[in-house]
């Protein structure tokens, strides 16, 4: 596919700092609450209880899990209200219906609950916990309804970037990058004005698989790949690190968040996953972002209103480190990343089809129907089928990815 839209988009991340102050507590609608997100969101609330207050909170299906992270919750900070809470799952939200005190407080289940939650009028910022293109729903909700949003959602862009641009501008929304790679980028382009900028490195740990002969990948099992070196993720998202597609997916949604070309955004293969991500300047410095591997440090920056908070990590000790290795992504070994690119330079429907494919090819792998290797014909053959276009709506959208879902279905052997 030759690229059509090289131009630079508006940049969804305002690198100038916020356009309005950041109120304090922060009321919080935290989305996908027994995830890895989510999780992390809810032990920060209870780290900074007066700065910090939980509003609303939603969960797919594990209703017992969401009543053990709320029953922490309320012992840690005994003066809070309970959330309002969305259980996307009809069976689990009748199950949560039954449970003393929860009747009142449950909004509508499936994705208008998601959406109720993100726009919520009492919350001020929504936490986009959520995996997959489920979030992109949520995220436009949020746009519309003016909501600051800190996107753990990368498809949110992926999928629906130029609607999200058009939310955001509606209703004068502010998107805040929880990526530990876009916050580290938006770390260095603090106090920055966007013409000074001349391009963007993403770090990319490798993944478990990244220095191994090729021939080796064909028989490597599910376990080896979740088996990350140094990040502690969802399957999904451990599996995209793996092929390198989490790259690729991040690599749109820099271009969209920061409003570059795809040309100007780089990938290097950093293992000890220290560096998290890079910003070249005009002029030819370059500001990088370091640390120890803690998603709580980028998602604590969103949610403070771009403050470094104190919070009791790892300190890094570069004498310990001693050397910071890079290396250059393997795409023939590791071909997402390359169609990821390619699909974001086409644009139109070629990223909903991208995301939509690798959904059911990452699904297929974890369910043991399909191997490491075969994963990206999946997404390739994908591409390949559906047809061109570019969707204009949120319905559009979901209709291209409904169809890249049966098209890729078909590809699996």
């Amino acid at each position: 596919m030759a690229p059509t839209n090289e131009d630079h988009p508006a940049a969804l991340y305002r690198c100038g700092g916020l356009r309005r102050p950041w109120p304090q507590p922060v009321r919080l609608a935290l989305l996908g609450a027994t995830g890895s997100i989510g999780t992390q969101t809810l032990e920060l609330v209870r780290r900074f209880p007066a700065e910090l207050q939980l509003v609303a909170v939603s969960v797919r299906g594990r209703v017992d899990r969401l009543a053990e992270l709320l029953a922490e919750l309320a012992a840690a900070v005994p003066s809070a209200e309970p959330p309002l809470v969305a259980v996307h799952d009809p069976a689990a939200r009748a199950e949560a219906a039954s449970r003393p005190g929860w009747a009142a407080r449950l909004l509508p289940p499936g994705d208008e609950g998601l959406c109720a939650a993100a726009a919520l009028p009492a919350a001020d910022c929504l936490v986009n916990g959520l995996v997959g293109a489920a979030g992109l729903a949520p995220t436009l909700a949020a746009a519309r309804a003016g909501k600051r949003i800190a996107l753990a959602n990368k498809e949110s862009l992926v999928v629906g970037g130029d609607l999200v641009r058009a939310a955001v501008r509606e209703g004068g929304a502010e998107i805040l990058p929880v990526d530990s790679e876009h916050s580290a980028i938006a770390q260095c382009l603090a106090g920055r004005a966007p013409e000074e900028i001349e391009g963007l490195i993403l770090t990319a740990s490798g993944g478990p698989f990244w220095n191994r002969p090729a021939a080796s990948l064909a028989n490597v099992t599910v376990d080896d790949v979740l088996s990350h070196p140094t990040w502690r993720m969802g399957p999904k998202i451990t599996v995209d690190s793996a092929t390198l597609m989490n790259k690729g997916l991040e690599v749109i949604e820099a271009h969209h968040l920061f409003g570059l070309r795809y040309p100007d955004i780089a990938v290097v293969i950093h293992p000890a996953s220290l560096v998290h991500s890079l910003v070249t300047f005009r002029d030819g410095a370059v500001l990088a972002q370091l640390g120890t591997p803690d998603m709580r440090v980028p998602l604590l920056y969103a949610l403070s209103g771009e403050k470094h908070w104190p919070l009791a990590t790892e300190r890094l000790n570069l004498i310990q480190v001693a050397n910071l290795a890079f290396a250059p992504p393997d795409t023939a070994r590791f071909p997402c990343l390359a169609l990821a690119r390619r699909a974001g330079e086409t644009g139109g429907v070629a990223p909903v089809v991208l995301n939509a494919a690798n959904e059911v090819a990452v699904a297929s792998l974890l369910q043991g129907r399909l191997r490491f290797v075969e994963l990206p014909a999946v997404i390739e053959k994908s591409l390949e089928t559906v047809p061109a276009g570019s969707p204009g709506s949120l319905e559009e959208a979901l209709a291209v990815d409904r169809e890249a879902r049966r098209v890729a279905a078909g590809f699996i052997p």
